[in-house]
């Protein structure tokens, strides 16, 4: 069960994230990072417990953000700054509340959208006598074969999602340029052929010439 925090956007805003603790879990989100903000999420997490954190930024600017871990003591165990995606394995030294934020507060008016895995533990085994002394049976080992195949295919799934995120994004930014460009040309073209017009009308313009007479 995943909860989340409310609240409202701004430079100072954190935002919470409680995952109730189970054997083994996964968490994947895609948020907004506004410029001049910071978000934060809370992980409760047992001693000697594995954990995987993944990122990558999706959208906006550079395509950076600062990442923060820290420990239930406040010991900093990861910090990156300006990271376009990063991966940090580490096991829990203590019981307690794990932090990790994002930051996009060096950005003073692009926006992001960032993509986080934070994995807990590990799966457990598909089968309870998987870990038995005895060998698995024929249909056993293609099960657990199949399980790992799909888990695969789950993480390219993911991973092509991302890169089509960014790219069409890219694609979208690229498409805004050429069509501002194409307008900004327009108007000089406009521009140009009215001052042609006028300036070509002032040279074949007709000159009245104004005869004095002067009277005997």
């Amino acid at each position: 069960m995943l909860l989340r925090g409310s609240g409202t956007a701004g430079p100072c805003e954190w935002l919470t994230l409680l995952l109730v603790a189970c054997a083994a879990r996964a968490s994947e989100i895609t948020f907004e990072l506004p410029d001049n903000a910071k978000q934060c999420f809370y992980e409760e997490i047992v001693q000697g417990t594995k954990c995987t954190l993944e990122f990558q930024v999706i959208t906006g600017g550079h395509y950076d953000v600062d990442c923060r871990l820290e420990g239930p003591d406040g010991a900093v165990l990861y910090k990156e700054m300006k990271k376009q995606y990063d991966s940090f394995t580490f096991t829990a030294s203590r019981n307690g509340t794990y932090k990790f934020c994002f930051s996009n507060e060096f950005s003073t008016f692009t926006h992001k959208t960032v993509y986080f895995d934070f994995q807990v533990g590990e799966d457990p085994p598909l089968f309870p006598s998987e870990n038995r002394a005895t060998a698995l049976t024929q249909m056993e080992s293609a099960c657990v074969s199949i399980h790992e195949a799909l888990k695969s295919v789950i993480d390219y799934q993911t991973h092509f999602r991302l890169r089509e995120a960014q790219g069409r994004s890219r694609a979208e930014d690229l498409n805004s340029r050429v069509a501002y460009w194409s307008i900004g040309e327009a108007i000089i073209l406009l521009v140009v052929s009215i001052g042609q017009v006028f300036l070509l009308k002032s040279f074949f313009s007709d000159k009245r010439t104004t005869t004095i007479h002067v009277g005997s």
